[in-house]
C-alpha cells in the first residue's frame, strides 16, 4: 500500500533510452539503457540511470534508482535563489532566475528536470556536452548548491 502511494506521489519521465550492442560469435547482442526522471513538482527530484535486456526492464530499473536518489532543493516563488554556474565533466551549466510570467528556458534534458522539479520561471544555458546523462548530472549538482538568503545568514551565524 504505502509503494502505490509513492507512485502516485512523484510524476515520473523517461528522458533518454540507449540501444546499446554487444558483437558477440552468433551475431549482435542488443541491450539497453534508459534514464528516468521522478518529481513531486514542489522541489523534490531524482533520477536514475540502469541497462537491461530490455526496454521495459530497463525503464523499471531506472525509477527505483530514480526514488533512492531522490532531492530536496530551495526556490523561491517558483523561481531560484540566484544565479549558479557548474560544470560536470563535459558539460556546463548556467541557470539564473527570472521573473514571474518569464516560464522555463532552457534546452532538452535541463528543462525536463526543472518543470519536474516545479520551477515556474528559469533561464538556463548548457554549454558543452550534448550527454543527456552529464546535462542531468550537472543540473542536479546546481540545485543541490541553491541556498535562500535566509539559510545563507543562519549559516554564517547573523541571524
Amino acid at each position: 500500500m504505502a509503494r502505490e502511494k509513492e507512485i502516485k506521489e512523484f510524476e515520473e519521465k523517461v528522458l533518454f533510452i540507449n540501444r546499446c550492442a554487444k558483437v558477440v560469435k552468433g551475431g549482435r547482442k542488443f541491450s539497453f539503457s534508459a534514464l528516468i526522471l521522478i518529481g513531486d513538482l514542489k522541489g523534490r527530484i531524482g533520477f536514475g540511470f540502469a541497462k537491461a535486456n530490455e526496454v521495459s526492464d530497463a525503464i523499471r530499473k531506472g525509477s527505483e534508482a530514480a526514488r533512492k536518489n531522490v532531492i530536496t532543493f530551495d526556490m523561491n516563488d517558483g523561481t531560484i535563489p540566484h544565479e549558479i554556474q557548474i560544470s560536470w565533466d563535459g558539460a556546463k551549466l548556467l541557470m539564473k532566475p527570472a521573473k514571474e510570467g518569464t516560464g522555463i528556458i532552457a534546452g532538452g534534458p535541463t528543462r525536463a528536470v526543472l518543470e519536474l522539479a516545479g520551477l515556474k520561471n528559469v533561464v538556463a544555458k548548457n554549454q558543452g556536452s550534448n550527454n543527456p546523462i552529464n546535462q542531468v548530472r550537472a543540473t542536479f549538482k546546481a540545485l543541490k548548491m541553491l541556498k535562500t538568503k535566509e539559510k545563507s545568514l543562519k549559516e554564517r551565524g547573523v541571524i
